[in-house]
């Protein structure tokens, strides 16, 4: 079929838009336009404007716009090719001649249409007859209201196997075969498929009926049977709702994703109407798209057990190589042995709201879903962590979703296996960063004047050069340090002697140490520096990218390399103490051996060794920022 735009403009001519949108939305006229609230979304004053004369809509709020072809497709959810059908029908136009071949399909699918349209309506009848009393006794016992089962088209297929084929008769047993209504064995009269069961009508987005989902009254397997897959009906590509819960998404900018229809029917009793359901399957890439097209990040609420869970799970690893910026998915938990039904039922919607504002983004179910795999423990189970992180992060096919996912699970994952240390925080006047406690003896009191790692004072002055407000943080600790002599020691106490003169500069004007560290850049601090003949080194310390930490390179995150500063400098305090007391603890060790000597050697090793692995973590940190290319850095 081909619509020329001479057809699609004299579409558009013949559509009053005006009356259109003003079937679901509100208008008043408002000069030679007409204006209401948003259809798109919540407003208290109207935004939304549609002008007949040159017909289109446009929202001043959203920026939502559109013509009678877009409202048709952005507001009721439809296919391009539905929505102009459906307005050319309206409009009284006839649509341009299909070939053959397709001719012929259009006019069996409106056979089958309405062979689903007769059936969904004696089931609804034979509901409220004699033979339903146990079909509405199951709706009572769910809480369904009679109101909710009509709109819902809820019905009853008795327990025969033949009803139903009799009472379609007129539209031959091949057909309803098709339809899948009637089950065709071979050598055998074909049988209703659907038997002394609650009928549930499954629509596409124009609201026909395409299939069936049948609830057992009793006890039984299956307890839900569906439709199988017909002309009519894909189930990988059809969501339960779909037709009520698009315009109800659209205005509340939401839609909730459960695992079956009661769950549907019993959110949108509770006044939830923006909910679709799965049909039996996981969900597939097909529903995931459909979903994302009304909007950006639906969220999934399946059931609180394990089998619920697994679900979600499998949800967000199939979302992943579809993400696009903006297009994500989030997840609801529910409680332990709890569906929706459950949870509106005994606690109303009010506690459904509760757990929707709290939604969990897919990188933390992701993320958690993994921590919780195996045990962190060793180093090979710390890889395994980070490898498998890798792995989903790699089939993303968006390469910048795929680089902010690399980049958020690599930081979590060194945030994971790093010892814990005190979270940053801002210098201020009375309370100082963390600093170790004094030596306990002489020898540790030499080491602390001479001890120091030369190689990371180094790189911990680069660091100060670069993000000088970080200097009257650790002023007094810093203050304390000695290197033994040469111009390193000496820059050392230069960088100290600058942050109190300007500190000192600044609390007259009462703003204290934290104002005079904003006030003190790099380029500020060099030039100081360089008053005092420090311009060599300091310049040297800045051009050093080759140390490996990413608080001594040009750029990258600010607050990764501050709080990597801060993790160094307290190694570099500690290391020398911890060095002493352990040389300390051995030479007593050996001198006279007890049970407390050797714990207490043990004890310093391992002291000791968390120090090194902190110093790794800090380098493995810069390795990890330089594999993410520029941005990283």
């Amino acid at each position: 079929m081909s619509l020329s735009p001479a057809f699609l403009d004299e579409l558009r001519a013949r559509t009053s838009l005006s009356a259109l949108i003003g079937k679901t939305t509100k208008l008043q006229k408002a000069g030679r336009e007409m204006r209401g609230c948003c259809p798109f979304h919540n407003e208290k004053s109207p935004s939304f404007y549609v002008n007949d004369d040159k017909g289109f809509y446009h929202c001043f709020g959203c920026s939502a716009h559109g013509d009678a072809i877009r409202w048709m497709t952005d507001q009721r959810g439809l296919p391009f090719i539905d929505a102009v059908k459906e307005l050319a029908q309206a409009a009284g136009m006839e649509m341009p001649a299909m070939d053959r071949q397709s001719a012929a399909r259009a006019e069996r699918a409106k056979g089958l249409h309405e062979a689903m349209d007769e059936a969904a309506a004696w089931f609804v009848e034979q509901l409220h007859g004699l033979g339903g009393v146990d079909a509405r006794k199951l709706l009572d016992r769910r809480g369904i209201t009679a109101e909710t089962a009509r709109q819902f088209g809820i019905g009853f297929a008795p327990d025969s196997r033949g009803r139903l084929k009799a009472a379609l008769k007129d539209f031959g047993e091949p057909m309803l075969v098709e339809t899948g209504m009637l089950i065709q064995v071979e050598g055998k009269e074909p049988y209703d498929r659907f038997r002394g069961r609650l009928m549930i009508p499954i629509r596409d987005q124009r609201g026909r009926v395409i299939a069936f989902g049948g609830r057992i009254l009793d006890q039984g397997e299956p307890k839900y049977l569906n439709s199988p897959d017909t002309p009519l009906f894909d189930k990988g590509r059809t969501l339960y709702n779909l037709d009520r819960a698009a315009p109800a998404a659209r205005k509340a900018n939401r839609l909730l994703v459960v695992e079956g229809y009661m769950d549907v029917i019993a959110l949108a009793q509770a006044g939830i109407a923006e909910a679709v359901a799965p049909l039996g399957t996981a969900l597939t890439e097909h529903q995931l798209e459909r979903l994302w097209r009304m909007v950006e990040v639906p969220v999934l609420c399946f059931d609180g057990d394990a089998a619920g869970q697994k679900a979600a799970i499998r949800a967000a690893h199939r979302a992943l190589p579809l993400l696009q910026p903006g297009r994500s998915l989030r997840f609801v938990t529910l409680p332990e042995g709890q569906d929706p039904d459950d949870l509106v039922k005994a606690k109303g919607a009010g506690a459904m709201e509760a757990l929707l504002r709290d939604a969990q983004p897919l990188v933390d179910r992701l993320w958690q879903s993994e921590v919780a795999a195996e045990p962190l423990d060793t180093p090979e189970q710390r890889a395994g962590l980070k490898r498998r992180l890798n792995e989903l992060a790699g089939t993303i096919a968006d390469p910048g979703v795929k680089h902010e996912y690399l980049a958020e699970f690599r930081r979590r994952a060194d945030e994971q296996v790093r010892p814990q240390r005190a979270p940053f925080q801002p210098f201020k006047r009375g309370k100082q960063p963390w600093r170790p406690p004094a030596p306990v003896t002489e020898d540790a009191k030499k080491v602390r004047a001479t001890g120091i790692d030369r190689v990371l004072a180094k790189a911990v002055l680069a660091g100060l050069i670069r993000h000088p407000a970080e200097i009257a943080r650790h002023v007094e600790v810093l203050g304390s340090l000695k290197l033994a002599d040469g111009a390193l020691g000496r820059l050392f106490e230069a960088v100290v002697d600058v942050a109190l003169e300007d500190a000192h500069r600044a609390r007259p004007r009462g703003d204290g140490a934290a104002a005079a560290a904003a006030a003190l850049d790099s380029a500020r601090l060099v030039t100081i520096l360089a008053r005092s003949g420090f311009e060599g080194i300091a310049s040297d310390l800045l051009r050093a990218d080759t140390m490996p930490y990413t608080f001594t390179q040009k750029s990258g995150d600010e607050e990764r390399a501050r709080a990597d500063l801060d993790e160094a400098i307290a190694i570099l305090i500690a290391r020398p103490e911890v060095d002493a007391q352990l040389a300390e603890a051995t030479s007593a060790m050996m001198a006279r051996f007890t049970d407390e000597a050797f714990e207490r050697q043990v004890s310093l090793v391992k002291e000791k060794q968390a120090l090194d692995a902190r110093l790794a973590n800090l380098v493995q940190a810069n390795e990890d920022a330089r594999s993410l290319g520029p941005e990283g850095n």
